[in-house]
Order: structure tokens, then sequence, then C-alpha cells
């Protein structure tokens, strides 16, 4: 009988070329796939929430599989990290749902980009942060997050567009604040503390940006990083935001931020296809 087992997988995604399987080029997939075939014996194909580009992380990207293994579900998570590297961590795994399907069935995902402004960059942060070379007004960025929120076509922020059915989306949380510490690498988004420092603070150079959304499309948090780094570096006034999206011309938005920057924080799922005695809501 086939069990649905989902992963919560971190991964530092610095020497991979993102998510999916590709030829000749590491991949999460290909060893997170590897590591499952080396525990049951079977190739298996495994899904995922967000096929993360290259060299963007993930703290908590969501995988499923089905197999007929009878290992328990608390003890997958260990037998699997045995046959993984160090830079991917399998941080939880569950039985669910028969119709739990990692991509279709989300319904919220949450990114997290780090950029750096402060004169030097810190070495350890130099995989894991967009370095802004002069500072950046984050007072004008937090004024355009407003005109992000809501149910838009986004095809502004979409590169090679089209790549879904439907470029609208609906953001329902975008967020940005200087950070004088470093406890970003927790999936908890609401771990600021109450004693940030001031916007233009000079002894906080990390900038953590944060953004909710029913789903995203290909290079879309990139993108509106980019289209905030015009506003915050006065090129472009905060109300730009609203006429870039109004424009559906991704030549009226910002560049493309670099990958390094981007963490997949979570991915929410509905809460009866997390058990696995639901039915099968799939044929």
């Amino acid at each position: 009988m086939f069990r649905n087992i989902m992963l919560t997988v971190a991964y530092q995604g610095t020497r991979y070329c993102g998510w999916q399987v590709q030829p000749n080029a590491p991949t999460v997939q290909e060893f997170v796939e590897t590591a499952v075939r080396k525990l049951t014996g079977v190739e298996t194909r495994v899904l995922c929430a967000s096929r993360t580009d290259s060299g963007v992380h993930a703290l908590g990207q969501v995988a499923s599989f089905r197999t007929e293994a009878t290992i328990p579900a608390e003890r997958m998570r260990r037998a699997l990290q045995r046959y993984l590297p160090d830079d991917i961590a399998i941080v939880n795994s569950q039985d669910v749902s028969p119709g739990f399907h990692a991509t279709y069935s989300a319904v919220r995902k949450r990114y997290r980009y780090l950029i750096f402004d402060g004169a030097v960059l810190p070495p350890f942060l130099r995989h894991q942060a967009f370095c802004h070379r002069t500072e950046l007004d984050v007072a004008a960025m937090q004024q355009a997050l407003p005109l992000l929120l809501g149910k838009y076509d986004f095809r502004c922020f979409e590169t090679n567009y089209p790549n879904k059915a439907t470029s609208v989306r609906t953001i329902m949380e975008a967020t940005m604040q200087r950070v004088p510490h470093w406890p970003m690498w927790s999936a908890d988004h609401n771990w600021l503390p109450d004693h940030t420092r001031p916007h233009q603070a000079p002894l906080s150079p990390l900038i953590c940006f944060e953004i909710m959304a029913d789903g995203f499309l290909y290079n879309m948090v990139r993108a509106i990083v980019g289209t905030l780094v015009q506003i915050g570096s006065g090129q472009k006034p905060p109300e730009h935001m609203t006429d870039v999206i109004a424009s559906m011309d991704r030549a009226q938005a910002g560049t493309t931020a670099p990958g390094h920057g981007l963490f997949l924080v979570q991915v929410d799922y509905p809460p009866n296809l997390l058990t696995a005695d639901e039915p099968n809501l799939k044929s």
C-alpha cells in the first residue's frame, strides 16, 4: 500500500543549480531523490512546493513522494539525512493525505530576501545577501510596500512571460526592516525584536524583506526587490510601484536581484491534507 510522505527541507543553494533536476548540473532534487532511492530501494519522483533557482536557499521547502516503504514517518527524517550532503537538511517528515501534492496543494508561500548595504560585507554573508554598494533609503522602500498588496496581474515582475496559465496573484503581506542581529536563519517570521534600530541606523546594514502570497511567478520576488532597490537608491519615487504594476510591462520594473539573497521560508497547506487518514482526493 502506498503512503504519501511530506518532507520539510532546508538547504544552502550556493552550489546547486536550483531545485529541479538538470543534465550535467547538481540540483537539490537530484540529491533528495537519490537519498530516497538509497533508503527505499526504489527510484521515486520527489515533488516540491517551489522550483527555486540557482543559488536560492530554503528554510522551509516542502517536498512529497509516494512510497511503499514501512519506515515510520518520524524515523524517515534521520534515515534520509544519512544519504544527504551537509548543505541539505531534512527538517521534518510526516505521513499526509493521499490527496496531498507539494506543488498544487499549496495555498500560501513566504519568501525572505536579504540586502546588505554596509561598507564591508561580512564574508559569511557573501552567498546569503545581496551586497548593495550604497546606503538604501529603507523608509522610502517601506512606503512602496502597501502598493504591492492585493490581487493583480503581476506580469511586470515575471521573467519570460508567460510561464503560467495566469499571472494574477494575490500578495497578502510585505514587510521590510533593518535588523541588528542575525536570527533570520529561522523560519519564524515574528522574530524581529522590539528594539530594532531606526530605518537609517548605520549600525544595521542588513535589510530583511519578507513577502507572502498565494503564489509567485518566475523571478517575481527578485524583480520586486530590484524595483524596491530603485526606490531605495532614489532613482524612483515610492509611487513608481503602482505605475509598474499598472503597466504590466517587465521593462518598467527594476532588474532581477541576485538569487543568493533569496530564501524560501514557509509553505502553507490546507490542514485537512496534512493528516494521513484523509480520503484520497485525487485519482
